[in-house]
């Protein structure tokens, strides 16, 4: 668990990934931020978030009142929780026997040592982009909407980026430059593409870009499983910040 020293570092990132990769709506339960997404399933669009260690006041009532609001928008029931959630609500849950599952990690990267060499401009159409990332993800027809609802909401400006491999996408990825933060988004690559190269170039041109825009710092997360994306994120210097986990109760798993 994050030491507490380091929890407004947690809450600017947090807050970062808000701005960054809106929700479709956003109610809050005191310190709570519950984010809903009709037009997308992901996991980060639809959990509620707690945001204060010290936030405990009658659980039992707020999470009824959670589990109403994602059964009326036909969601699992789902919490992300971060170091800002502390101890004891983990230890709540765990009372209740919620399950634990996906953990990921938060990492940043200083760019004022950045490759400058990588360079390459992002994408102007969207629509291109947004067919590039769902053929590599192989998306559906609805979370291809969907993607393309969440990157029209985006208010900070976003770097669209794709890497070819003979005319055919290779990998994707979205930079969103807010302030002086570059945050990663869906960077992917297609499977028959992997361990070429491909999404080290789109990540350093994207940070690269984000730099022309006044970022000092780049964050992404990743899976904490998915050691070949961890291992890239390392190599290219990038260090954790932070873990978060899903917490769901039984029922819903």
């Amino acid at each position: 668990m994050q030491a507490a020293s380091d929890l407004p570092a947690v809450r600017r990132f947090e807050a970062a990934g808000f701005r960054a990769w809106p929700a479709g709506s956003v109610v809050y339960d005191g310190t709570w931020a519950i984010r809903l997404t009709a037009s997308h399933p992901a996991k980060r669009l639809n959990s509620v978030n707690p945001l204060d260690p010290s936030d405990l006041s009658r659980l039992g009532e707020r999470i009824a009142r959670a589990r109403d609001l994602f059964r009326e928008a036909g969601r699992a029931l789902t919490f992300r929780l971060s170091p800002l959630a502390g101890v004891r609500l983990h230890a709540h849950l765990d009372g209740l026997g919620w399950s634990r599952f996906d953990e990921s990690i938060v990492m940043r990267l200083d760019l004022s040592g950045l490759d400058k060499g990588v360079v390459q401009l992002p994408y102007r159409d969207r629509e291109r982009f947004i067919a590039a990332a769902a053929a590599i993800h192989g998306y559906d027809g609805a979370r291809t909407t969907g993607l393309a609802g969440i990157i029209g909401a985006i208010r900070s400006e976003a770097g669209l980026f794709i890497a070819e491999a003979d005319g055919r996408p290779a990998a994707t990825a979205i930079c969103v430059a807010d302030a002086d933060l570059a945050g990663l988004f869906e960077v992917a690559t297609t499977p028959s593409e992997r361990g070429k190269g491909h999404g080290r170039r789109l990540v350093l041109s994207a940070l690269n870009w984000a730099r022309t825009r006044g970022a000092l710092t780049g964050w992404l997360q990743v899976e904490a499983s998915n050691a070949a994306a961890c291992a890239l994120y390392r190599s290219i210097g990038f260090a954790e910040v932070y873990r978060y986990v899903y917490r769901q109760p039984l029922e819903a798993t």
